[in-house]
């Protein structure tokens, strides 16, 4: 079993390659990661900038959102993190931006399109857009409605094909079996949030890929006849 301090410089790490991937700015987004084993949390505290951040200044809350360990207040969407974490037993990371692409998605309301073979990689279908929250959720316990709304839009879809949504109006959440992965999938969100959006600038009629294309690019990388990459 690893330490927090291993997970608290893990979480650390991830949260400072959001700007250099471009994925932030200021003080925008967060990273956590979750010791299942004893049901903490990682994340980064509220409104520090990133230049600024350190592994002391990580905090460690539980699945119940109270601080066990930091002098700082925890990202203001810790509750939207812990919900995922109680709804989705086997994710070990969570990631959320502001990044520009997705952003532009998730505003207009409106899923991710697969119009081609790098989308096909990653999913085997299109990014989810949850829907509009109501204003008896807005006006309650917001980040918490956010994580349920996001919750809701999984009923009929598997969390673990499809490691990413977009919340109407907000922004991309992603995640993934560590910190690592959950950002991994929220650097190839943003470019294929970008890829979609140049396809229909160039051609507002493209379709999506048709499903051979989708399903020999996602087979090939997921499940038990995947052969992409080394043994």
């Amino acid at each position: 079993m690893s330490s927090l301090k291993e997970l608290k410089e893990r979480v650390w790490r991830c949260n400072r390659e959001l700007p250099q991937m471009g994925l932030v700015i200021r003080a925008f987004g967060n990273v956590s990661g979750i010791d299942r084993e004893r049901g903490l949390i990682a994340i980064k505290p509220s409104g520090v900038m990133y230049d600024d951040l350190t592994v002391e200044n990580i905090v460690i809350v539980d699945l119940d959102d109270k601080v066990v360990e930091g002098k700082l207040r925890p990202s203001s969407d810790t509750k939207t993190h812990t919900e995922l974490y109680r709804s989705f037993p086997e994710i070990g990371g969570i990631v959320h931006t502001h990044s520009t692409y997705a952003v532009a998605w998730a505003q207009a309301m409106k899923p991710i399109p697969i119009m081609g073979t790098t989308h096909a990689d990653l999913l085997g279908t299109d990014v989810p857009c949850t829907e509009l929250m109501s204003d008896e959720m807005i006006q309650g316990d917001y980040e918490k409605e956010t994580g349920k709304q996001i919750v809701n839009t999984f009923a009929a879809r598997s969390y673990k094909e499809i490691p990413m949504v977009l919340v109407a109006g907000h922004g991309p959440f992603t995640w993934g079996e560590s910190p690592e992965k959950a950002l991994y999938h929220s650097q190839m969100l943003e470019e294929l949030a970008k890829m979609a959006l140049l396809t229909l600038q160039i051609n507002p009629s493209t379709p999506r890929l048709k499903k051979t294309l989708i399903d020999k690019h996602f087979k090939r990388k997921h499940g038990p006849d995947s052969y992409y990459g080394q043994e």
